[in-house]
């Protein structure tokens, strides 16, 4: 009689590849939470797509729009559009599903793209604080400096490197691979203790130690400005309204475009430090938040730009409304 029902147990157990059964066991979840977490994660991923597409068509479509700091976001819009048309599928199917179903050779390109789009991000807020640096700090020279083709380049030599430098990096430094006697997940090998460091530093340690060298310096001297703009001697000073309005239109964007920097901050750092330090102390589901957290970043950049950027709002409603050819007053200047 025990050995009929150890025969049952082991008939009802069900593996990833039922000739193996060396292969990983299938681990099911309730109907009610697989189906919640699926709409929950689809509709994520729809909403990241479709807000960063309006915000790529707005920029591109409308030459109002077609300013040095607005093509930086464009470029930001397009690696969060990555992040919403392959990462975060991918990765939902990946964490939902009991096996890994993609193949190996798709394990590669997950893993090149879920780890291209954070540099090509943390790229495109170098080139922003930069940009809002030189508008804020120096604004006389602000146009001569920061042009549109030297934007143009910057931004193609910063996706050329992360492509290339993430591409070298999976390819001699990283072992991807979908296990032979598990076939259930893509795992990634890490290469030695010292290339992650050097890895962290390059991607991570330099650019934000640039961000926010260049932040903190905006916000000395916009609070300065701030202070000789309502003060007596400066009223006497200021040659016009114009260049007190412009100095404004600066350094509110400037505020806005570090909401954005925080925001990836706070979606990127719990990640990047619980994988490099391997920290293994979480519970599983502080895990799975942590590991959705970063996804969740290209969600809230078009959401921020809707609420501090007026020209978005009137964009999309254009765009929504298949008005594409109407022009609009050139108030949208970042």
């Amino acid at each position: 009689a025990e050995l009929r029902v150890s025969q049952k147990k082991h008939e009802d157990v069900q593996y990833c590849f039922q000739d193996r059964n060396s292969s990983c066991i299938k681990a099911f979840l309730s109907t009610s939470i697989y189906i919640t977490l699926y709409i929950f994660f689809s509709l994520i991923s729809a909403v990241t797509v479709f807000l960063n597409l309006l915000v790529i068509i707005s920029i591109s479509h409308f030459k109002q729009l077609h300013t040095t700091t607005n093509l930086l976001i464009l470029s930001l819009a397009a690696s969060d559009l990555l992040v919403g048309l392959i990462v975060i599928p991918v990765m939902t199917v990946a964490t939902m599903e009991p096996c890994w179903g993609f193949g190996e050779y798709f394990c590669v390109f997950h893993t090149y793209i879920a780890c291209l789009s954070p540099s090509l991000s943390l790229g495109n807020l170098v080139l922003i604080s930069i940009d809002r640096y030189v508008a804020v700090c120096d604004p006389l020279l602000y146009h001569s400096k920061i042009t549109t083709t030297r934007i143009t380049c910057c931004i193609s030599i910063t996706w050329c490197c992360c492509i290339i430098y993430r591409a070298a990096n999976i390819k001699y430094f990283v072992n991807v691979q979908v296990p032979r006697r598990c076939l259930k997940e893509c795992i990634t090998f890490e290469g030695s203790t010292w290339v992650n460091i050097t890895d962290l530093v390059i991607t991570m340690v330099v650019p934000c130690s640039v961000i926010i060298t260049l932040y903190m310096k905006i916000f000395v001297v916009a609070r300065s400005q701030a202070r000789k703009v309502f003060s007596k001697e400066a009223a006497s000073v200021v040659s016009g309204v114009k260049t007190v309005h412009a100095n404004k239109s600066e350094r509110k964007a400037a505020k806005t475009l570090s909401i954005v920097v925080v925001n990836y901050f706070i979606c990127w750092i719990p990640f990047l430090c619980s994988s490099f330090f391997h920290l293994s102390f979480f519970s599983d589901n502080l895990s799975f938040i942590i590991s959705f957290l970063p996804l969740v970043n290209s969600f809230i950049n078009p959401i921020i730009y809707a609420f501090f950027y007026p020209w978005f709002k009137v964009t999309a409603k254009h765009i929504l409304t298949l008005k594409l050819r109407i022009l609009f007053p050139s108030f949208t200047k970042v």
